[in-house]
Formats: C-alpha cells, sequence, structure tokens
C-alpha cells in the first residue's frame, strides 16, 4: 500500500517513522513544499522516497495531510479527482471547517482525524517514531466516510497504536478549545508576561519545573497555531473567557485575603487529576 504524507513536519515525520516499521505492507513517499523538510526527511529516513510531484501523491492508495488548517482546506480542491478507492486522511486541530470545505464528490474519501498528541518542537527533526503510541485519535463524521477508507485508516490507526475515538466535528472544536487551544494561549501569555518584565533573565533564573511545565509550549510554530486560532476562533474564545473568569476569581480571593475559599477553589481543582487518571 502507497503512503504519501504530505507535510514531512513533527505529525508527518512521525508518521513516516511509525509505519516504516511495516516494509512489507506500506511504502512511504513523502511531499513537502519546504525542500530541507524534504532533504531532512530522506535523510533521518522518515520516508521511502520523495513525490516528483504533487500527481504523485495522488495516485497513492491513501493520502494523509499532515499541514496546517488553511493548507488542508486549499489541497482539498486539489484531490477532486483522486481514485474512488483512494482515502484521504487529514490530522487538522479544528474539524468542523475542514469539514465543511471538503468537496461532495470525494467526501466518502475523507476520514477527517486529529491525533491528541504532539511537542512544542517542529520539523521533520522533531519526529518520534512512537508520538502516535497510546495517544487518542479522534476521528469525526465517521459516517460521512467510505466504508474501504474507514477500514483502512482505522488499520492505519491501529498499526500506529493509537487510541480511537469517534465524536462529531462541533463537538470535537468545543472539546480541542478547552483541552489544547486554550491551554496554548495561557502558555503564551505566561512566556509574555514574563517578557515584558524589566529584566526576564534575572526572573528566568528562578524557573524550576512547575514554570518551564507552563511555559512549554509557548515555543509551539507561531505560524500552525496562529492558524489554530483563526479556524477555531468562537470556541477559542468561550474557553479563553471561562479561563478568565477563574483567574479574576483567583485574583478576588487573594485582595480579599479570603484564605479558605481560595483553599477550597484549589482544592476543587485537584478534582481534575482524578478524572485524568
Amino acid at each position: 500500500m502507497k503512503i504519501g504524507i504530505i507535510g514531512l513536519g513533527l505529525m508527518g515525520g512521525s508518521l513516516g517513522l511509525s509505519l516504516k516499521k511495516f516494509p512489507t505492507k506500506y511504502t512511504i513517499i513523502g511531499y513537502d513544499h519546504n525542500q530541507k523538510h524534504q532533504t531532512d526527511a530522506l535523510k533521518l529516513k522518515l520516508i521511502d522516497k520523495l513525490a516528483k510531484n504533487f500527481n504523485e501523491v495522488k495516485e497513492c492508495d491513501v493520502v494523509v495531510l499532515t499541514i496546517p488548517v488553511d493548507a488542508i482546506i486549499k489541497t482539498t480542491q486539489r484531490l477532486i479527482d483522486v481514485d474512488e478507492k483512494c482515502t484521504i486522511i487529514d490530522f487538522g486541530s479544528s474539524k468542523e471547517k475542514i469539514d465543511n470545505a471538503i468537496p461532495l464528490n470525494i467526501r466518502q474519501n475523507f476520514v477527517t482525524a486529529h491525533p491528541m498528541t504532539g511537542t512544542e518542537k517542529f520539523g521533520p527533526t522533531a519526529a518520534i517514531e512512537e508520538l502516535y503510541t497510546d495517544k487518542v485519535m479522534v476521528v469525526c463524521e465517521h459516517e460521512k466516510s467510505g466504508t474501504i477508507q474507514n477500514k483502512i485508516a482505522l488499520e492505519i490507526f491501529q498499526d500506529i497504536k493509537a487510541k480511537v475515538s469517534f465524536m462529531g466535528a462541533r463537538e470535537h472544536d468545543r472539546h480541542a478549545a478547552f483541552i489544547s487551544h486554550m491551554p496554548h494561549a495561557v502558555s503564551y501569555a505566561i512566556a509574555n508576561s514574563v517578557m515584558k518584565q524589566e529584566d526576564p533573565k534575572s526572573i528566568t533564573a528562578l524557573a524550576g519545573g512547575g514554570f518551564r511545565s507552563m511555559s512549554r509550549i509557548a515555543k509551539s510554530s507561531p505560524n500552525m497555531w496562529e492558524d489554530i486560532f483563526r479556524q477555531n476562533k468562537t470556541n477559542l474564545l468561550t474557553s479563553i473567557e471561562a479561563f478568565n473568569k477563574e483567574m479574576i476569581l483567583c485574583q478576588t480571593l487573594i485582595e480579599n485575603e479570603n484564605w479558605e475559599e481560595l483553599h477550597q477553589w484549589m482544592e476543587k481543582a485537584n478534582g481534575l487529576h482524578e478524572i485524568l487518571e
């Protein structure tokens, strides 16, 4: 089975590495507009070969789009003439706009998915073979995908050891805003609040594990996250508003020296990790 991966950064490169564990089952063909990404992907053996052009990718049995959301939407228009048996999988971080943008004549070819994994690093050199292992792979609107396409996509997800979860695109975007997109906004805000102080280097000299953990994802690609914030604007603003209310409550409790209620507020937050565990 020929797997064409469009986008050879962290997500695409890691997918290639994972699937290369099945050399008799998959041939991995890479495509990226960035020449260095192509060179690095070959050098790091993330793929088996590079596509000479976009048409070569379109002729693959499976096409995986591991590129930003805006680019995914544009690319759907270039895939309108794929073979009826072709499976197209996108890994976009917001799903509703992608789902609405897919041309109807190839909607059955598409399996819209979002792997809930990643790191703050990007590019082919950031690829990790086990990136998808035991991580949730959200599959949205699977009833709109063809029987063959669903079967192939689920088999690939099984091979990379991802845990599949099904939900609607709108539901996904609401949940992702709280669990992924808003935390990135908070991390950028934490980083900028320190950078705007008179002597940020002196402040960061005190940085321990807590600060480093909370600010780590502020190293994520601004290009990618600007795209995600734009695509999921409404849900993101709702989640930021909810976060701001909690910060204002915390500030008020401290200002009023209401330590007992502050303690209860913190204890309530502790309960989240009982759910996560």
